[in-house]
């Protein structure tokens, strides 16, 4: 039986926390600024001029965790992606997977390294928020665990297309054309009971209306869907690409090639 090695972990992760601060103008300020000129657009512009908010709330509270959801799932991805693309459009992922180090290590250590810089951005992006709207968080521990979950899910996605892609438009190709049209059709910005059917009934389809529900209940403890709902199907998303990964390092799919 092979022990769980902790120092190649931690040495992954470090090296990519470290890459992500020395970039910090692109992978943390520019994130921000994009949040900022949300809040100034829809939060101020916008939502002062409606009458009334949503879920009992002011709407520019009411799009704080769709904007976070947002965030999260845009940079978990990127970050996420970029991290194992790179050592295999430079080779080094072949030192990689001739070291003693197993799938568990090297999952953690990318995943656990995308999802950290995924809850910094959250965690600034929500001390902004405070400059612009009045915002509580109902229940403060689902709200962690449910964006610890969401960075995991979608980390491990990003995981998974930095080993399909072959090029950097193949790498950037989901989050633009994919993640970043589902999260503003998902609710970031309204509530899908206002949608007229069938668009509501479309509406439900897209998975990610059930991961801006999860988050706004955790926020406001009430949403368009039960809470219980959204965290299944976010723990079936996160099964379902663990179980992508251990596929692709059992096959060597894109990694021995």
């Amino acid at each position: 039986m092979i022990a769980f090695n902790a120092r190649s972990t931690w040495t992954i992760y470090k090296r990519e926390v470290l890459r992500a601060l020395r970039t910090a103008m692109q992978s943390i300020l520019a994130p921000v600024l994009t949040t900022v000129l949300y809040f100034i657009v829809f939060g101020a512009a916008i939502g002062s001029k409606m009458d009334s908010g949503m879920a009992g709330v002011n709407y520019g509270a009411f799009i704080v965790p769709g904007l976070l959801l947002l965030t999260l799932l845009s940079e978990s991805t990127s970050n996420g992606s970029f991290g194992i693309y790179m050592p295999r459009f430079t080779g080094a992922i072949y030192e990689l997977l001739s070291a003693p180090v197993g799938v568990a290590e090297t999952l953690i250590g990318f995943v656990g390294a995308a999802a950290t810089k995924s809850l910094i951005l959250a965690a600034i992006i929500l001390i902004t928020a405070t400059f612009f709207v009045d915002y509580t968080i109902a229940h403060p521990f689902y709200a962690l665990g449910f964006i610890l979950l969401v960075s995991a899910s979608f980390s491990l996605l990003g995981f998974i297309l930095g080993i399909w892609a072959d090029s950097f438009e193949k790498l950037g190709i989901v989050p633009v054309l994919f993640m970043v049209p589902l999260t503003f059709l998902g609710g970031t910005f309204y509530s899908i009971d206002l949608l007229p059917e069938p668009w509501r009934s479309v509406a439900m389809a897209n998975p990610v209306v059930y991961l801006v529900n999860g988050l706004r209940w955790c926020f406001y403890g009430s949403s368009d869907f039960p809470i219980g709902l959204s965290l299944g199907m976010t723990l079936g998303f996160l099964v379902l690409c663990v179980a992508i990964v251990a596929w692709i390092f059992r096959t060597g799919w894109r990694l021995r090639a």
